[in-house]
Formats: C-alpha cells, structure tokens, sequence
C-alpha cells in the first residue's frame, strides 16, 4: 500500500508472481477512488481578478516601488510612485535607501492630503510587496477612508499602468546605467516627473499631459485645437481628403481588468 503500482508490479515480478499489469492496477485503483497524490499539497488561495473603473481623477490610484542601480554592483534605491491611472498624473514619488512600510505609509497619506481627498472617493491598488500589504500601510488607509486593492500573485497585468509608467522611466534617453548617490537619483526624478505630469503628451490621453487632464484642463485645450484645425481646413481643404480634422478625444472611462461582455471580448475603453 507504500508502494506504486510500478514498485508493486515490478516487486511481484521478482518474486516469481504475476496478478495484472501495472495499467491494470491504475484502473482498478482509479474504479475504488484512489487514484491521487497522497501527499500533502499546499492549497494556494483563490485570489479574484481586480476589476477597477476610474472616470473622473483622484478615483483610482496605482502605486508600485521601482529600484534605481546605486553607485557600485548589488546597490540600490528604491523609488515609490504614486500614479493617477485616470489622468496618469503622478501624485506622489519619493527615493528612498530601502523599501519600507513606514516610509509608504507617509508618501501615501502625504500624497492624499495634497490633493484633498474626502473619505470614500479614492481606491488605492497596488501589487502584493510587503509594503503595499503590510498593516501600518492597511491601518492608513482605513483611517483615511481609502478602499485597497492588490494584485493576484505573480500577474503583472494586474498593475499594467505603474509598469508602463516605470518603463517610460526607465527608456528615458537620459536616463542612467546608475546613480552615483541617491542626491543624483532624486534630482533626476524631480526633472523626469517635472516633464512626465507637465510636459509629456502621453499616447493614451490623446496626447494631452497627465497635468492637463488632471486638473480639468481638457475641454479647454481641446477646443483651441479645434480652432487650430478648423482654420487649417479653411485655408487648404484640398489637403484633407476625407473629412474636416478633428483633435483625439481621452478616453472617459478607464479600467484595470475590464470586465469580459457576454460575447467574450473585453471592452478596452
């Protein structure tokens, strides 16, 4: 009964006696309900897929910690960033020596403060690091009247907009193999997001900047590039071929995981 089939026929084998085949014995052990692993096995939790829906800023935040190569090899810093995923507008960012449920703790509820969040306006998600699930951090929040959320385990599509924001980062052409301090890496941070919320037209706001679309700037900026494109139809339709131009419209609704329609495809906006 300590034994595989395989050990068992083998076993028979050598002492002179053959009962069945080693299939046999498979599909006799599979008929009385014994046909699985006997040992032990961890039981992973079933974990939901997140499912969040910004349409306004200051609705949805996603945070996720990022680290900078120090000076010298195993080296590092670390960088926390906080990121509107409606506007994308980073609202909060820090370099710090080491990731620390403290030091997040401090960034988000300074970051919350600054941009007068009211109790049951904001949800925070972010991956499963023990920085975002520690319980200062989860203390926090429920203080602050902030609902979180966390990533499955091991599914980077969970936080898609922390890790297209860390790859902009990252493909900076300025940016550095490493840092030579952490003063070097917080100063080129505050250059990068200087230009990130302000001056970037970011492809998924139709090329209007995080700042823009954060503060309600949107309407406005949107209709003196009507006015642009209006005038240049007038002077040369003929430049135009199938219709008057139009400047790209944001997107109104923006979603970590859609959830799938009944048809099975996903409503991406």
């Amino acid at each position: 009964m300590d034994q595989a089939p395989a050990a068992v026929y083998a076993g028979l084998l050598d002492e002179g006696r053959y009962l069945c085949s080693e299939r046999t014995m498979y599909r006799l052990l599979a008929g009385a309900g014994e046909r699985r692993e006997r040992r032990e096995q961890l039981r992973h939790p079933a974990y939901a897929k997140p499912e969040l829906l910004a349409t306004r800023a200051n609705e949805v935040w996603s945070w996720d910690i990022t680290k900078l190569l120090g000076p010298a090899k195993w080296t590092y810093f670390h960088l926390y960033v906080l990121l509107d995923i409606f506007s994308r507008y980073v609202v909060g960012w820090m370099v710090a020596h080491r990731e620390s449920a403290y030091l997040a703790k401090k960034l988000i509820e300074a970051s919350v403060k600054k941009q007068a969040i009211q109790r049951g306006q904001l949800t925070v998600h972010a991956d499963r690091g023990t920085s975002m699930i520690s319980k200062p951090v989860a203390l926090m929040l429920a203080d602050l009247g902030v609902t979180k959320t966390h990533s499955r385990p091991q599914v980077s599509n969970d936080n898609p907009y922390s890790e297209a924001q860390f790859k902009t980062l990252k493909y900076r052409p300025e940016f550095p193999d490493r840092f030579g301090c952490i003063e070097d890496a917080r100063a080129f941070c505050v250059g990068f997001f200087d230009w990130y919320n302000n001056a970037h037209y970011h492809s998924g706001l139709a090329l209007l900047t995080p700042a823009t679309v954060h503060y309600g700037q949107t309407a406005a900026v949107l209709a003196q590039r009507r006015e642009i494109l209006a005038a240049a139809y007038a002077q040369h339709p003929e430049r135009f071929v199938r219709r008057a131009p139009k400047p790209a419209e944001p997107p109104t609704a923006v979603w970590i995981n859609p959830p799938k329609p009944a048809d099975g495809n996903a409503d991406l906006q």
